[in-house]
């Protein structure tokens, strides 16, 4: 069974990363289903079915040939396989509006999308991990002053506390990925920098200092502040300057 680019598949071949990965979810007593998505050939997927007894499993996978794998392999999934792209997965159907937690070797080619469909989905999964290139996991919990810190990095630490645990060389996947790859695991905050109501308003605020990076606020938020505002100090800062809780404030004031 080969990866398909269109799905970008890199299938992990390393049983011991794939049981480090497995074990990552430590919340469990905070959930009792866990989704997973693109679960290829089932590298991850045993060793989570090993853990039956902490949660059960549900695995979202848009290859039909995969699918088929899967059905042969892992019986114990029987009616508990999601076709389709995950993106287009209403997750709050899944588990009837239960929190769930999130894990995989995610398809590289949608990995920042599915972060964003993390965040919009923040009050039902407590617990994220799992595979990323290791350019997105670096951006995933890059600081302010990094070369890294941007618009993914900003918006997940609002809702989320993040670290890299695992550096993955492409020797350990088939094929070989042309980049590396790092794990990440992300716990919900237990409450989030930012209030729903405002989350649309931070986001643009984001959105618009890291289109401009090189700007100053004061040049990239005119559309937000009005002029006396954009006058004062703290605008005369480029993005990478403030920090997240700055990007926070800015959503209030």
């Amino acid at each position: 069974m080969r990866a398909k680019k269109s799905y970008g598949q890199h299938f992990l071949t390393n049983e011991h990363y794939a049981r480090q990965i497995a074990q990552s979810l430590i919340l469990t007593d905070q959930y009792d289903h866990v989704l997973e998505v693109g679960p290829g050939q089932g590298m991850l997927t045993k060793h989570l079915l090993d853990r039956s007894d902490d949660f059960e499993l549900t695995v979202s996978e848009a290859d039909k040939d995969m699918i088929a794998y899967l059905a042969e392999h892992y019986p114990q999934l029987e009616q508990r396989v999601e076709p389709g792209d995950f993106l287009k997965l209403d997750v709050n159907k899944i588990f009837d509006g239960r929190p769930f937690g999130l894990i995989g070797n995610y398809p590289y080619n949608i990995s920042s999308q599915i972060l964003f469909k993390m965040l919009d989905n923040y009050e039902l999964i407590p617990e994220m991990s799992g595979m990323f290139q290791k350019e997105v996991a670096d951006r995933v919990v890059a600081g302010n002053g990094s070369k890294t810190y941007g618009v993914v990095g900003v918006l997940v630490q609002a809702r989320y506390e993040g670290k890299v645990i695992l550096n993955v060389g492409p020797g350990n996947f088939n094929p070989p990925p042309r980049v590396d790859s790092a794990v990440i695991r992300l716990v919900r905050r237990d409450e989030p920098l930012v209030p729903d109501e405002l989350w649309g308003r931070f986001k643009h605020i984001v959105k618009c200092a890291f289109g401009t990076r090189r700007k100053m606020l004061r040049n990239s938020l005119k559309a937000s502040f009005d002029a006396e505002t954009l006058k004062e100090e703290f605008f005369q800062r480029r993005p990478e300057q403030v920090s997240l809780e700055e990007f926070a404030a800015l959503a209030l004031w």
